[in-house]
């Protein structure tokens, strides 16, 4: 049975023995890179500087949620704006673990930046067991690479701290519980955020489309589960496919993409079985989708595939 009480005390003790000098933080604003903020921060105080990327690939209002939830912790956040840098680094790049090992550099050389800065030593990481699992290494398949993990560059100059690389994600939940911290309930979200929700290219005007889809999909599903019509999934999104089909809006001929929903019943994120959603509602979602995004989606498909054989993410 894991102990979180145990857990954050022994954790508080490893941070202030391991962090002497100044220290800088990743936080996505999930539960992962939150609670690994929270407890550095109890363990060194200000030695530790909490940064935020904005990669322009976040979801719809998160920059603005994170930001808050941090100030109402009473914990200090920069807010780095590199959504052009990561948009222009991509041009091009469409294959999966291409496109995490783009990111994941990118994610270091911010930090490196950030580093000179503040005249940091050491990057406190969220990482949590299937990171660096699915992430491959020794006699495991790299299943996806992790940007946080099988992303990072091998020049970086960065000492790593990862003080929850050991547990899975209902483990970081209880401990967010027994910390406080109100996005113990959040859904998993990828650390390269819509852009491996975004299959092809990375154009602002594609990733624009997920994060709308994304909403309707959240906003849905989390007001049936209010509603008492459905249980709220472990983890649920949009993706967008470089899969073109026709289709018409009103009396006219459309040519568009195709958005897939998924929605998964998960533990620990290292096996999923899909969620039954009522049809009902993926009609709802559908509707809303196909309106929204007149013009660039003419179809939505629902995933019924558990993991395996896929993963959860579709990159």
């Amino acid at each position: 049975m894991f102990d979180a009480q145990s857990f954050i005390e022994e954790s508080i003790e490893e941070l202030k023995a391991k962090i002497t000098q100044t220290a800088i933080i990743a936080c996505s604003g999930g539960v992962d890179s939150t609670v690994a903020a929270v407890l550095a921060h109890r363990a060194v105080g200000d030695l530790l500087h909490c940064v935020y990327v904005d990669t322009g690939f976040m979801r719809k209002g998160e920059t603005q949620e994170v930001e808050q939830m941090f100030a109402d912790a009473g914990i200090d956040l920069i807010t780095v704006d590199a959504s052009d840098r990561y948009f222009d680094a991509l041009v091009g790049v469409t294959e999966p673990e291409h496109k995490r090992k783009v990111i994941g550099e990118m994610f270091i050389r911010i930090f490196e930046e950030e580093q000179v800065k503040v005249d940091a030593h050491c990057l406190v990481q969220g990482t949590i067991a299937p990171d660096w699992i699915e992430s491959g290494g020794g006699v495991r398949d790299t299943i996806k690479s992790h940007h946080n993990v099988g992303g990072l560059p091998e020049d970086m100059t960065l000492e790593v701290v990862e003080p929850l690389r050991e547990l899975y994600k209902d483990e970081v939940r209880d401990l967010a519980r027994a910390l406080g911290i109100k996005v113990a309930e959040r859904q998993p979200f990828p650390g390269p955020g819509l852009a491996v929700r975004t299959l092809g290219d990375l154009t602002k005007e594609r990733v624009a489309v997920v994060r709308e889809c994304c909403a309707i999909v959240e906003e849905e599903f989390q007001a049936a589960s209010e509603r008492g019509e459905m249980d709220l999934p472990w983890q649920y999104y949009a993706a967008l496919l470089p899969v073109r089909s026709v289709g018409v809006h009103g009396d006219v001929r459309a040519y568009g993409e195709t958005i897939v929903v998924r929605a998964v019943k998960s533990m620990d994120g290292m096996s999923a079985r899909y969620s039954e959603i009522p049809h009902s509602i993926l009609q709802k979602v559908s509707t809303k989708i196909t309106n929204a995004c007149k013009g660039a989606v003419n179809r939505v498909v629902y995933d019924i595939t558990h993991k395996p054989p896929g993963t959860i993410e579709w990159e």
